[in-house]
């Protein structure tokens, strides 16, 4: 069962290192997404499962271990999805870039609280999909906590990846009031084909978790809401 998540977005540029000298810009999202990790540790899971948007060669599931890199931004650093397991062979697969941003943000906040894994979705996964991955992901044995990275829309300005897009602000707030809600019915109803056009890479990870909330009576706190660079990012939590 579903006991509590966390919502964080999964730009490089949470990570310092990658950041350099645009770091301090990006300060408030960090602390908010060490925040919410820190309720998902107040729920005392028996598992946490890190969902992140992959293309079609980084879905996973990836196992506690797993490896990630930030070298394709030019910056020699790795991590890692939890402690490694001395005794088990070490997982093959490198984790997507939004698992290792995940993976940078367990290392901060010191995860030490339950034993971990990870799946990469697709995100033109759809809608039907990802509530039923979210529902197996509940279905598990102990109390599950998710930890949901994703953007919002990559069209919020003129300068922003996408373009300006006149849709994208109403999509992002209606996007930031589920999330900050915990209302998943509004979660499941968001336009896939409307996000796929804003370059939303955060809808079918939140999709899962609506699924995975599905009948759980669980309250939501919207903790950070900003577009910098043009990009949605929202940071929430559930419990």
């Amino acid at each position: 069962m579903l006991v509590a998540a966390a919502v964080c977005p999964c730009p490089p540029l949470l990570v310092p290192e990658v950041a350099a000298g645009a770091a301090p810009e990006l300060d408030g999202a960090r602390d908010a997404c060490l925040d919410a990790i820190g309720v998902l540790a107040a729920s005392r899971p028996d598992r946490l499962v890190v969902v992140g948007p992959a293309g079609p060669e980084g879905q996973g599931p990836y196992p506690q271990g797993a490896a990630g890199s930030f070298g394709g931004f030019g910056v020699d650093l790795q991590v890692r999805l939890g402690a490694a397991d001395p005794a088990a062979e070490t997982p093959e697969g490198e984790l997507p870039t939004s698992l290792a941003v995940a993976a940078w943000l367990l290392t901060r906040a010191g995860w030490a609280d339950a034993p971990l894994e990870a799946l990469g979705v697709d995100e033109s996964l759809a809608t039907d999909r990802c509530l039923e991955a979210g529902r197996g992901l509940a279905a598990g044995a102990g109390r599950v906590a998710l930890l949901v990275m994703g953007d919002g829309s990559a069209c919020r300005t003129l300068k922003a990846p996408g373009y300006l897009d006149e849709r994208a602000t109403a999509f992002d707030t209606a996007a930031a009031l589920a999330l900050g809600t915990a209302d998943t019915a509004a979660l499941a109803a968001l336009d896939a084909s409307l996000a796929y056009e804003l370059k939303v890479a955060g809808r079918a990870p939140w999709q899962v978790l609506a699924g995975a909330a599905e009948g759980v009576r669980l309250g939501g706190q919207l903790l950070y809401e900003d577009a910098p660079y043009g990009v949605g990012y929202f940071v929430a939590a559930w419990s």
